[in-house]
């Protein structure tokens, strides 16, 4: 048996969904596995909506194209309209506390509520909510290890900003955190 893990992580731009989404495939390539990324975005970069598709696998991808996902990461109310009817039975929802109005409504799928940005904002930090939800998600599905994600985040991440290296791993620290204080789940 083998296992594929398709997910898409969508917001507006300048949310840090393309990172997400990067962040997991080179923590993946890093661990010899299978992987694909497939951004999309508006014209407009920040403000517009952007999304991407990672796919993580034990074996070779056969399209990078998707419909349905095992997980979603959403981080507005678009972008929860536009893709929870797209997340696998059984599947998983991680969604944006103080962006979506209207939660999600599914009742087939394990929905996680995280307040990414009011945890970046006590952190002092906003640009790093994206990393909190990725701690979250990896706290469930733990698809890849920390180490492999910190290898990732520091070739994602421009090298003018490694300095930020050490708040960003608090930060996917603090999203696992969350996870067992909020959902008593420890992975």
């Amino acid at each position: 048996m083998y296992i594929t893990d398709e997910i898409i992580i969508a917001g507006f731009g300048g949310q840090g969904v393309l990172s997400m989404g990067k962040i997991l495939a080179y923590a993946a390539i890093y661990e010899n596995r299978e992987t694909s990324w497939m951004p999309s975005y508006g014209p407009e970069m920040r403000g517009g909506t952007a999304n991407c598709i990672t796919i993580i696998s034990e074996k070779k991808i056969s399209s990078p194209i998707v419909s349905k996902f095992d997980s979603a990461i959403i981080l507005n109310q678009p972008s929860l309209e536009k893709f929870e009817d797209h997340v696998k039975q059984h599947g998983f929802l991680f969604y944006e506390a103080s962006t979506i109005i209207k939660p999600p409504a599914r009742e087939d799928i394990m929905v996680y509520k995280i307040a990414a940005i009011e945890e970046a904002n006590k952190m002092g930090k906003k640009q790093i909510s994206n990393m909190i939800m990725l701690g979250a998600f990896l706290e469930i599905k733990p698809l890849v290890k920390m180490e492999s994600v910190l290898a990732a985040l520091k070739k994602v991440l421009p090298e003018r900003h490694h300095h930020l290296l050490p708040v960003n791993e608090q930060a996917l620290i603090r999203g696992k955190e969350l996870i067992e204080v909020n959902y008593h789940v420890s992975v």
